[in-house]
This record gives C-alpha cells, structure tokens and sequence, in this order.
C-alpha cells in the first residue's frame, strides 16, 4: 500500500525541502466525535501552533511557488488554525485535526476502499477530474495546469497539495481502511514530523485498540 507512494521530481524542484510520512492504518472502527475526541480538539485548540507561525508560512510560499494564492485557498492547516474551536467531525478525523493545529503541519485522511491506485504526488496536466459537491450537487472540476496536486489512477483526490479533499475518497464514520499523509516544509524538522506521526498513531490506537499501523518518510529523491 504505502510503498508505492512517490512525489514526483517536478514536485521537487518546486520545494526540494518537502518530505510526508504516510501511514497506512488498517482495521480501523471510526464512529462520531464523542468526549474522548472533543478532549483532543480542546486541548488541540490551546495548544495550536498560530497563524505567524514560521511552518504556516513556509507552506504559504509553496503555494506562492506553483501560483496559488494562500490568502483564497488556504494550506490546511492554516485553515484549520482559524477556525477555532476546531470542529467535530468523526472520531478519526478529530484525531489527525488535533495532531496537525499543535504541530503546524498539514495532514490528509484518505479512505482506501475508495482509492484506485497509488498516491503520487505530482504537478497537474490540468484535464485530470476532481469530484467535489457544490451546492448539494456532485461537480467534476479540474486542476490548473502545473498546479501541485495529489491523485491516484482515477483522478485528483487533493487539489492545491492540501487544500481540499475530493468527495470520493474522504474518511466516514464508516471507514475501516485509511492513508494518512503528513506533509512537512522546512523548518519542521524529520524529528518532529516523526513525533507527529508516533502522536498521530496513538490517538488512532485509542480510537482502535490493536489496528495495524505502517509507515514510510517519501521524498521527491
């Protein structure tokens, strides 16, 4: 599963910095946000990293790099930051939201049994689809050309590197198998990245006693 993850050189050249720990978690039993979960966003949300934090602007520069401006589609972690108190969605996703505001670094929650393929990481040709819901109504839109994007064989399952997440493969409470993808920028260090994956697995661990958790540092080398 998470061995065949790969970031393009394209992508590398853009920022050479960019690693992600990508963690495959299998046997998952999500459920709705509950206390447990509320603590997690709570503490979370005292401790958050805050909107001038360096880690914050150092993803507001990739997304400067490949033409995107940060001020309208935000990296999401700093979306997440101005949205306190962070909001409840499911016990899962609840746990990688706390980890990414009190480490400052994006993470993206993926539903394998929705995926086709592998991840890559890659720089859009511009015609691949991306399906959202606008409205209430199912939309396929499409990537900008060069635009930093993540996807798998069927098409774009994050837009803008981490900005938003298609419809598709996004985490429900019925989710059993996931991909986690914790996306680093200098100046977090490999340490931290590492901290907030271990953090990261044990929150998923509380959640699932005994699910079977995999992990791999990719880079553009």
């Amino acid at each position: 599963m998470i061995e065949d993850i790969r970031v393009d050189p394209a992508v590398g050249a853009l920022r050479p910095d960019f690693t992600v720990l990508a963690l495959g978690v299998r046997g998952l039993r999500n459920g709705p946000s509950d206390d447990r979960s509320r603590a997690w966003l709570s503490e979370a949300s005292a401790g958050a990293v805050t909107t001038d934090d360096p880690k914050l602007e150092s993803w507001r520069e990739a997304y400067r790099a490949f033409g995107a401006k940060p001020q309208r589609t935000r990296p999401s972690v700093d979306a997440l930051v101005r949205r306190m108190p962070l909001p409840e969605i499911n016990l899962v996703v609840d746990a990688y939201n706390a980890v990414s505001v009190r480490h400052g670094l994006p993470i993206g929650g993926e539903d394998l049994s929705h995926y086709e393929g592998t991840a890559r990481l890659v720089r859009a040709a511009g015609d691949e689809p991306f399906d959202v819901v606008d409205g209430g109504v199912p939309v396929t839109d499409h990537p900008e050309i060069g635009e930093v994007v993540w996807r798998d064989d069927r098409g774009v399952t994050c837009r803008r590197w981490n900005w938003r997440q298609c419809v598709r493969t996004r985490i429900t409470e019925r989710t059993v198998d996931a991909l986690f993808l914790l996306e680093r920028l200098a100046p977090m260090t490999p340490e931290e990245l590492r901290a907030a994956g271990d953090e990261l697995a044990g929150l998923l661990g509380e959640i699932t006693p005994g699910v079977r958790v995999e992990s791999r540092v990719i880079s553009p080398k």
